[in-house]
């Protein structure tokens, strides 16, 4: 993702940080496939320069486009399982025999260090294991659509769904569905630009 953010127009309502700021805070997204988490994050990088990125380590191949440090800290599984004994994550995750994802304690506390809020678009899982490491260093912040109607029209706009997997996700998604109230605010994307104003307000609310 890139790093190089643009300032904030009047219109925020978010304060950039000022000299000498302390540690920054933890602020989760989490949400089914298709909430339009990812956008948000995306929104909020690009336009405050006070939010950074935790970037994860994983095990799997890099990919040509993909850059070390920034995409992913990519990592052989033997150094991923000496980190993890070591107790170097936050959290981790085997997806499958040899392949795993995880957030080193380094990768947050340094970001947090220099006065940023750190910013993470995790799975559902993902971000209430997160909120329950931080406590009330944390805002995690659930993102819904509408209604499945909805999410499974943005799921086939993005022409990577055969109807079987489809199904799968949306079956995924009511399962997910059942943690939102483990979150500390639940959103629901149904206009972006409103959403966008929504979540700029909770976080300003949360850092103050």
């Amino acid at each position: 993702m890139d790093n190089t953010h643009t300032k904030q127009n009047n219109a925020h309502p978010i304060s950039n940080p000022k000299p000498g700021a302390k540690q920054g805070k933890v602020i989760i997204f989490s949400a089914p496939s298709g909430s339009g988490k990812t956008t948000i994050v995306q929104h909020l990088l690009k336009n405050y320069d006070q939010f950074g990125f935790s970037v994860s380590a994983c095990t799997r191949e890099k990919r040509a486009f993909e850059v070390d440090g920034k995409d992913y800290h990519f990592l052989t599984v033997d150094e991923f399982e000496k980190k993890k004994a070591a107790d170097e994550f936050v959290e981790w995750e085997k997806v499958y025999e040899g392949k795993y994802y995880g957030t080193l304690k380094s990768e947050v506390q340094g970001l947090r260090n220099t006065g940023k809020h750190v910013l993470f678009d995790v799975d559902v899982q993902g971000g209430i294991n997160l909120k329950q490491y931080y406590q009330q260093d944390a805002l995690s912040i659930f993102v819904e659509v509408p209604s499945e109607e909805e999410l499974a029209k943005r799921l086939r706009s993005r022409k990577t769904e055969t109807e079987e997997s489809l199904k799968q996700r949306l079956a995924k998604v009511k399962e997910e569905m059942r943690f939102k109230d483990q979150f500390d605010k639940v959103v629901t994307n149904h206009v972006l630009d409103k959403t966008l104003k929504e979540v700029e307000k909770i976080i300003k609310d949360f850092i103050g």
